[in-house]
């Protein structure tokens, strides 16, 4: 199954957006947006005691207590520069044939090339 087909097949989201009245804006895999309405019900997570949360996250299975956040790196993503280029037709109807977010798709492809040319130049 190819990348593409698995990602449709379980039908990921992306979060782009937390807006101050509560909603989220999400990206679906064909690129289009949609505002969703959070679920959290906030009134319950404000009235938790500090106990009923330690007592929730102990019974969590996919908590672990001994993460070592000492070594974390903050990442952050290159300045973009818009530029004007010119390219094949073919290749440009190509990455807007996978629908929005297709410069950025060119743009992760640009990136890959380039990564490996520097590790062999350093080889």
């Amino acid at each position: 199954m190819t990348a593409k087909k698995k990602h449709e097949k379980e039908h990921i989201v992306t979060l782009v957006a937390n807006l101050p009245d509560g909603t989220h804006i999400i990206e679906h895999p064909d690129g289009h947006l949609e505002r969703h309405k959070s679920m959290t019900d906030l009134k319950r997570l404000r009235e938790l005691t500090d106990e009923e949360i330690d007592a929730s996250i102990k019974n969590d299975p996919d908590w672990s207590g001994d993460w070592d956040w000492g070594d974390a790196v903050l990442v952050i993503p290159p300045k973009k520069k818009p530029i004007s280029i010119r390219v094949d037709e073919d290749v440009l109807d190509y990455f807007k044939a996978e629908g929005a977010g297709y410069q950025r798709r060119m743009n992760a492809v640009l990136r890959s090339y380039m990564e490996q040319k520097k590790k062999k130049e350093r080889a």
